[in-house]
């Protein structure tokens, strides 16, 4: 059996509770609203292949993978330079990296995936 990678992610939700019980604060914007949720099952296998390579460490096939994601868009949550990391999800056909990517954050260990290079982003769900 093949367990997804990053199975012990902390979900936004558990981000949320952590930082609330540690006495932090947690500040909703309508960015971080708009992301949606997509179940690690119903990605396409080729995020799952950028996920297990994320997981160890690479090698990339592109040069821009594990960049920072600069977050200009606002769709992702809030956060300071540096938190996002972008990687390529291939496109079968594709001549150019296309416009699927994941996007990591790495304090709260989230996931993103997006199919429209970065209109939209899904947070991965790894417990469907």
């Amino acid at each position: 059996m093949r367990f997804p990678p990053r199975i012990t992610r902390l979900g936004a939700a558990a981000a949320v509770l952590s930082a609330l019980l540690v006495g932090g604060t947690v500040t909703a914007t309508p960015a971080a609203a708009a992301v949606g949720d997509i179940c690690y099952g119903d990605l396409p296998s080729q995020a799952h292949d950028t996920l297990d390579l994320i997981e160890q460490g690479g090698p990339f096939p592109y040069t821009q993978d594990g960049t920072v994601f600069q977050n200009r868009e606002g769709n992702l949550p809030g956060q300071s330079t540096g938190y996002y990391h972008e990687y390529t999800v291939i496109t079968p056909g594709a001549s150019t990296r296309g416009a699927r990517r994941i996007v990591t954050g790495e304090e709260y260990q989230e996931d993103y995936y997006t199919a429209d290079h970065y209109a939209s982003f899904d947070l991965i769900d790894y417990r469907c």
